[in-house]
């Protein structure tokens, strides 16, 4: 016997009687739904999704072809009115039986409930089967039965002969009065009841065919899977087989509490950082122009200040004027240079602009702000900010996103250790395996380098942007010594570390992604 046909003979010994008798059947049929399925095994319906189950699970069948529809049927309230006759219905009748009649000796005598009557009322009024003369006093003038009326008891009856009935096998115009009637107009006594059932259609794997072969050679011996009192008290249990159990099924996965691998990722930077002797910045995410892009050396005509790429806050407008000496010096710095040495950029700089109110857009505003406190000389700074920019949503961008952001002060750090940095952060951080550098332009750095990485799906992907600040944005803050900066793409970061294909799923609402997604700790 061969290792193959041992296996088999465990896998038979260990079938369940509900999966012999799924496989009996299939094996038959080749293909078959679960309605089938209950058919042919004489299964009750949960009995087969149970075998099916099993089935799956050890590789015998596959699912061929699986689709979700909309079935209904009479809750009780439309079994009763089936029996009894809809409200208009029984209020007609009553009329056209006993002539016109007081309104509340009328509802009396046709056993309508109060909720149900108003709206009983309204439908035969707006047929013309009922007039309400002086008195309250309702008369059903001569002439054949409401459509209304008829069309609805034709519908139920339909409904309860059919059930389950697809609701798509019925005109367009009864499955909205279908709809209507599972709608629960009669405060939550919806007549019928629309649930949506997913059908799949099974065939058997090739080893779900030898095991059926099998399975029909040798005929299946009824199993008992609990020993019970009664068997011990008389013996019974020495001409039983017990059912073995298989262990190479695999368990149902354990769903513990767990923190968000993305909320962990979060702060696993923070402490990475904290650990190699960074300070945290924080501020708003509500900033003005001035501190997000003014002390930048952002000149006010440049493009990424266009409405298209930043968002603008509506109601406060503008800030409180931005504090002195750091207004007149960026506005000097823009105009003509100030005290840089540059020439600047040579414009008129508007004040009340670099008050406008907007969504922090880059975490180096925070950068920014650090530069004008009197910072450390050495220090080191970073953030992780949430930013927002005006983009379109895909695989690898997003409109509001997570940006760690970092500086350096110190007389002696220069080019050489920013590089030495950003890769130290791309490896230990993002794990990333391949790592390359660009030239790039930034107006507030130079010189300025981009950083890709390689993702195993997606392929060279820009991590952010870098490079030593400008003396135009140092010098009016008040530093005079070099500073190196960053702001790197956290949430892309994020993708490296926990093998992600798309940005989106960061954020995702799919409890089975968060739940089995790995943790970069």
């Amino acid at each position: 016997m061969t290792d193959e046909d041992a296996g088999r003979d465990a896998l038979l010994e260990s079938l369940h009687n509900l999966e012999a008798r799924a496989l009996s059947a299939l094996e038959k049929s080749t293909r078959a739904d679960e309605r089938a399925l209950v058919e042919a095994t004489g299964l009750h319906e949960a009995q087969v999704r149970t075998a099916m189950g099993w089935l799956l699970s050890k590789n015998l069948v596959e699912v061929a072809r699986e689709e979700t529809r909309r079935e209904v049927r009479l809750t009780d309230a439309g079994r009763d009115t089936v029996a009894r006759g809809t409200p208009e219905e029984r209020i007609w009748k009553r009329l056209r039986s006993a002539g016109p009649t007081q309104m509340d000796a009328l509802m009396e005598a046709s056993g309508v409930e109060k909720e149900d009557r108003s709206g009983a009322v309204g439908t035969l009024r707006a047929a013309k089967a009922i007039t309400i003369g002086p008195g309250g006093i309702v008369a059903a003038p001569d002439g054949p039965e409401p459509e209304a009326i008829a069309r609805d008891r034709g519908l139920l009856r339909a409904a309860q002969e059919r059930e389950p009935a697809p609701l798509e096998s019925f005109a367009a115009a009864e499955q909205q009065r279908l709809q209507e009637m599972a709608g629960g107009k009669r405060k939550g006594k919806g007549l019928v009841s629309i649930d949506l059932r997913r059908e799949r259609t099974f065939v058997l794997t090739p080893e779900g065919q030898a095991i059926a072969r099998l399975l029909a050679e040798r005929g299946f011996r009824e199993e008992v899977s609990q020993l019970t009192p009664e068997m011990l008290q008389d013996g019974s249990w020495r001409n039983v087989r017990f059912r073995s159990y298989y262990i190479g099924l695999q368990p149902p996965r354990s769903l513990a509490g767990k923190k968000n691998s993305y909320g962990q990722f979060l702060s696993f930077v923070r402490s990475k950082l904290l650990a190699m002797g960074f300070t945290e910045m924080r501020g708003s995410m509500v900033e003005n122009e001035f501190w997000d892009m003014d002390a930048l050396y952002m000149p006010q005509f440049h493009p990424a200040r266009n409405v298209h790429d930043v968002y603008y806050v509506k109601e406060p407008e503008y800030s409180d004027p931005v504090a002195e000496p750091f207004a007149s010096r960026v506005a000097a710095a823009h105009e003509n240079g100030g005290d840089t040495g540059s020439r600047g950029w040579e414009y008129r700089f508007d004040p009340l602009r670099s008050r406008r109110l907007i969504l922090r857009s880059q975490g180096t505003a925070l950068s920014a702000r650090a530069l004008a406190s009197g910072p450390k000389v050495p220090g080191k700074y970073f953030a992780i900010a949430r930013c927002f920019r005006y983009d379109q949503v895909d695989a690898t961008h997003a409109s509001d996103f997570f940006q760690v952001e970092g500086i350096v002060l110190a007389e002696k750090v220069n080019f050489r250790t920013l590089l030495g940095l950003l890769k130290l952060f791309a490896v230990e951080i993002a794990r990333a395996t391949e790592v390359e550098f660009a030239p790039a332009y930034f107006p507030f750095t130079e010189p300025s380098v981009e950083m890709h990485a390689r993702h195993p799906s997606l392929g060279w992907m820009e991590l952010g942007g870098a490079g030593l600040f400008r003396p135009e944005v140092r010098e009016p803050l008040g530093v005079n010594v070099p500073v190196i900066a960053w702001g790197l793409g956290i949430d892309r970061m994020a993708m490296l570390a926990l093998g992600l294909h798309d940005i989106r799923d960061l954020f995702s609402a799919d409890l089975d992604l968060v739940r089995t997604r790995k943790s970069v700790l």
